[in-house]
């Protein structure tokens, strides 16, 4: 019995120890536990570590890099600047094609009430030509008034044409002023033209000037006196103000007349071309000797019946608008290009060279009737252009031709250039 009991006691020896394992299990599964709870956790921090080791990471390679850190600054800034104006351009374009539909919906609206209004546009623009039509008249007005006077010797066979005065003048130059002259022709021929002297700085001018053309009376109703205020300018061509046409077969010529009338716009007439000369200036100032050579001509204006013309040319010497002394070629006939190279001398003492004029003027030789001028040009005092740099090329080469082409102009208008005083 001893025994056994003995053996029993000695098999619960042994089998208590047992629950150990247990224990053991129990600790494993708690560090099992803590284990995946630390790994747990270690995945929870995860995201930081990456950030941290990429940061690390980029620097070591920006560190490697072979160009300074500030150059790798201004080229992030470079870059977001550009990124920024990229991203404005496409904020822009976009807020403009938001705008277009607003656009086509005017347009598409403007377009229906065109097609309502239409009549009532119509009744406008009617309104605005005659608005136009009315600014003209008020313009034309605004060119000023002429008074003339018209009367007929039938024993001479003269007209008599007198140019009395003129009223409110445009003004043509800068200063709000004009410096007006009348040009008095009768049309369609124009052979012979006259002018008034050139009135300066004056918008009311009076000029009390008579001019005589020998017609008859049989002749005289199928003319036109055209009367034409010029404002006269030193350094371009001179602007008509206005203008005054006559039909001489709607005028009693009977008794006298004196009128004022309104000018008219005048038709800009173009040019005419005249020809050209070639003249060559010789001035000895201790000789106090002017001469002036008459080389050629070319190009002249076509004269006569058969297209051509019998030139011969005329030189005046004056000062102060008084002739010293004229001379004239030997005439060229049937040419429009003759050749004259012919030489006249002037006396000119050395203190008034600066104030004498050459005046050269281009004729048409005829055997029945009175020379016709083709065309004028001067040099000396008071010219310009060409006139004034050739003679300003004479007196710096002393004793020396110098040659020079000069385009013939109309005579009344160097006439009028001659007249006037220097500004």
């Amino acid at each position: 019995m001893r025994l056994a009991n003995v053996g029993v006691r000695a098999r619960r020896a042994v089998e208590t120890p047992e629950p150990e394992p247990e224990e053991v299990t129990e600790s494993v599964h708690h560090e099992h536990a803590h284990i995946e709870h630390h790994e747990h956790a270690h995945t929870e921090h995860h995201p930081g570590h990456d950030y941290n080791h990429m940061k690390d990471k980029f620097m070591n390679e920006i560190s490697r890099l072979p160009i300074p850190m500030w150059a790798v600054g201004a080229i992030a800034v470079v870059v977001l600047v550009l990124v920024a104006c990229f991203i404005f351009c496409l904020f822009k374009k976009c807020f403009g094609k938001k705008k277009k539909p607003k656009k086509v919906r005017e347009r598409k609206t403007g377009r229906r009430r065109k097609t309502k209004e239409g009549e009532g546009e119509a009744g406008e623009k009617e309104g605005e030509v005659k608005k136009e039509g009315e600014e003209q008249e008020k313009e034309q007005e605004k060119l000023g008034k002429l008074e003339f006077s018209l009367d007929y010797n039938f024993t001479d066979s003269q007209l008599i044409v007198g140019i009395l005065q003129a009223q409110d003048l445009a003004a043509m130059d800068m200063g709000g002023t004009s410096d007006p002259y009348v040009k008095v022709f009768l049309l369609p021929d124009k052979k012979k033209k006259y002018e008034t002297k050139v009135q300066r700085k004056n918008l009311c001018p009076v000029f009390n000037e008579t001019f005589i053309f020998k017609i008859p009376y049989a002749e005289l109703g199928g003319k036109t006196l055209v009367l034409q205020v010029f404002d006269f300018d030193r350094f371009s061509k001179h602007d008509m103000i206005g203008e005054i046409k006559i039909p001489m077969n709607s005028v009693d010529l009977g008794q006298p007349m004196q009128q004022w009338r309104d000018l008219e716009s005048g038709k800009k007439e173009e040019q005419e071309k005249l020809g050209d000369i070639c003249i060559s200036l010789r001035y000895v100032p201790t000789a106090g000797k002017l001469t002036v050579n008459i080389m050629e001509a070319k190009n002249l204006k076509k004269m006569d019946v058969g297209g051509l013309s019998d030139p011969y040319v005329k030189i005046v010497l004056q000062q102060n608008g008084k002739r010293i002394k004229k001379k004239k070629t030997t005439v060229k006939k049937n040419t429009l290009n003759p050749y004259f190279n012919e030489s006249f001398s002037f006396d000119v003492p050395f203190e008034q060279i600066q104030k004498v004029q050459v005046v050269i003027t281009v004729f048409d030789y005829d055997k029945l009737g009175s020379n016709d001028p083709i065309g004028k040009t001067f040099m000396g005092y008071g010219a310009t252009g060409v006139g004034l740099r050739h003679w300003s090329d004479m007196l710096a080469n002393p004793r020396r031709p110098v040659a020079q082409w000069h385009t013939l102009l109309p005579e009344e208008e160097v006439d009028a250039a001659v007249k006037a005083k220097p500004r």
